[in-house]
Formats: C-alpha cells, structure tokens, sequence
C-alpha cells in the first residue's frame, strides 16, 4: 500500500537523478529546462546524521519508480542541497526553477541566537543566525505561491513553528524524561481525522495513536491559541497514558489547490528514517566515506536495530512515514515532473492524482479521535 524501495541503495540508481551540494554560490549550477529540482534545506549544521541523505534518497526512489517517463520525457532529476545554517545558503523563492523544498533535522537550539556551544539545548553547536531572516522569507514566498511545496521534518519543523510563531522550544527536562528517541506514539487531532488526506491515516489506525520515529530535544508548546486562520495542528504527542500531550508535533500550514494534499507540511519527527537495509547501507557508505566515526557507526547500528526489531512496529512506523512525508513527497514531484514534460510538448499520463487515489479509505475517519 505504501510505495517504496525494494531493492538496497547499492543495487538501485537512476541515470537522470543527480545530486549538488550548495555552500556557495559558485556551487550552483545553471538551471536546466529538462532537470526538475528539488531543494533540501540541510539544517545539519555539518552534525553527523542519516537524514539529510535518507531525504535525498527518498528523492532518488520517486524518480527511480518514474524513470520510463523520465527517459521518454527526456527529463532529468536533481536535489540541490543547500547548507542553511552552516554558510547560509538559501535558495531563491519559487519560480521557473524550484517549487519543491524539504527542510531536514539537526542539532541544537530551534533560535540559533541560543546556540553558543555551552548552553543547554545548543549540543556544542556554534551559529550565525544570518540566515534566518533569509530562510523565513523564503517560506513566505513558498506560503504565497500556489503551486510551491514545503514539507519539513524535526528541527525544520521547529524553525517553521518559529517563523509561524505558533509555539514555543521548551527544553525537555527530566520530568519528560529528557529526549524522545526511538519509536514513540502521536495523537491525531480531530482536525486531522477530518482531513481529506490524514483522516484517511486516521481510518486506518482506527483511532488509535500513530507510531513514529523520535530525535528530539526539545517539545514545541503552542501558542498562542487557537492558531491563526489556515494552520492546522495534525498531531501532539502522546502522554504516557496515551492520551494526548501538550506539544505539537505536526502542522499544515497551507494546503494544495486541490484540496486533499498538504502543501506545508512540518512534523516533527523522522519520517524519513524507516527503512533497515537502507539505513545500514548508509551508515556504511559514510563510515567508507569517513564522514562519521566507526563509533558513531556502531552506536547508529544499534539504535536502528532496536527501532526496527519488531515487524509491526516496523509496519506502522512505515505507515506514518508514508502519510507525513513519502506520500505528499511523492504528490509534488509528481506534478513538478508532469509540468515541466507538459512545457516541453510531452504527456505521458503522469498524474500527482494517483497518489490520492491510491490510498484507501478503510473506516469512519472521525472515530475515537480527540478534538
């Protein structure tokens, strides 16, 4: 039901799928009218992680799955990633070039003001907050176009309650029992079981909470309340009863033209992070790569392995991803690609629509879910 690599990132790779790396401007390249890119916001900070290239992988798996259309299009794909914090790197507003953006996790302070290496919540981490300013624009500019997109995990989601100013980084304490990692459960709200695309996630678990993938130090807070006209809180977390917590843990923040599919959307979680042999294979391509330590790599390696021990949790963890991330990823480039082979005479019957069409509605999407 939910689409996804089969085969291990070794064995798959796609000819028209590049990747660039944006610290400058020289770095670049020009824009080409047969290569669809797609901005990461790679809010890192140069820490070591698996997210950053599990989205550029999530990318490269679309385009695999649509590579006859490609190649009879005479299209390509390319992720430009664009280092945000650590040389303020930004890409342009929406236009001709790009109209997809996906914003990842990293380390330290949602306010990069708080981050000064010492304090706690920064992780060591040092900044320049130049960028901020830049970066809220840019999501602006994303808010006002249409038909541009936004989906932003984990620390992404943060800065964008931030740009919003809908809740507030509190540091979580030992009351809460410090960081939340591994798999840990969200709370639908009813906003969202009423929702054309998550109450259809909302049927399915049948109004139970919904598992995700956890690395957060910090809960966001709402306020103030209620949100302003057009924000959407989907999810909070889950207490230790189950019923739902006081931080907010994914927003819609505009939806598409359509009216089904999230066009910003931020969760703060790891959708991204839900698949085993993809993980390992990662972690060994940067441990080969020395990007990380062999330490890192072991500690990594366990942590995954204790996420992914259980087939069911796997299941419902693989569940959740696809409606926060793979599924509206999938929507967008979609019809990033079919547009852009429509402006150069091709159609080929790609259709973003078959993405909605292809989830079913299993039960009363208002059942059991809490207001």
């Amino acid at each position: 039901m939910y689409p996804s690599s089969a085969a291990s990132p070794e064995a798959r790779s796609v000819p028209g799928f590049q990747t660039v790396r944006i610290e400058r401007a020289r770095n670049l390249p020009e824009p080409d009218p047969r290569i669809v890119d797609v901005a990461i916001l790679d809010m890192n900070h140069a820490w070591p992680n698996l997210g950053h290239d599990s989205l550029v992988k999530a990318v490269g798996e679309i385009a695999l799955d649509i590579e006859p259309y490609l190649d009879a299009a005479g299209l390509a794909v390319r992720v430009l990633s664009y280092d945000v914090r650590g040389s303020a790197a930004i890409p342009e507003a929406p236009g001709d070039r790009l109209q997809l953006y996906v914003g990842t996790g990293g380390p330290g302070h949602i306010d990069p003001r708080r981050n000064d290496g010492v304090s706690p919540g920064s992780q060591g981490i040092v900044e320049d907050p130049a960028w901020e300013g830049p970066l809220f624009r840019l999501f602006d500019a994303i808010r006002s176009d249409h038909s541009a997109a936004l989906l932003a995990v984990c620390h992404s989601f943060g800065v964008v309650c931030r740009w919003l100013g809908v809740a507030r980084p509190v540091l979580r304490g030992p009351e809460k029992g410090g960081k939340s990692s591994g798999v840990r459960e969200n709370v639908l709200t009813g906003e969202a079981a009423s929702h054309p695309w998550f109450g259809r996630l909302a049927a399915e678990v049948g109004g139970a909470p919904v598992s995700i993938v956890d690395s957060r130090l910090f809960d966001l807070i709402p306020e103030p309340k209620p949100f302003p006209p057009g924000i959407v809180g989907i999810a909070y977390e889950a207490s230790a009863g189950g019923a739902r917590g006081e931080a907010l843990t994914m927003v819609e923040v505009a939806r598409d033209a359509g009216g089904t599919m999230p066009r910003m959307l931020a969760v703060n979680h790891h959708p991204e992070i839900r698949d085993l042999p993809m993980q390992r294979a990662l972690l060994e391509r940067k441990l080969a790569r020395a990007e990380v330590s062999p330490e890192w790599c072991e500690e990594r390696t366990r942590t995954l392995a204790e996420v992914f021990s259980d087939p069911e949790t796997e299941a419902r963890v693989v569940r959740t991803s696809y409606y926060t991330l793979l599924g509206p990823l999938r929507f967008h480039l979609y019809r990033q690609v079919r547009i852009r082979a429509a402006a150069l005479g091709f159609d080929g019957g790609l259709d973003e629509e078959q993405v909605v069409r292809s989830v079913p509605v299993v039960s009363d999407p208002d059942a059991g879910l809490p207001s």
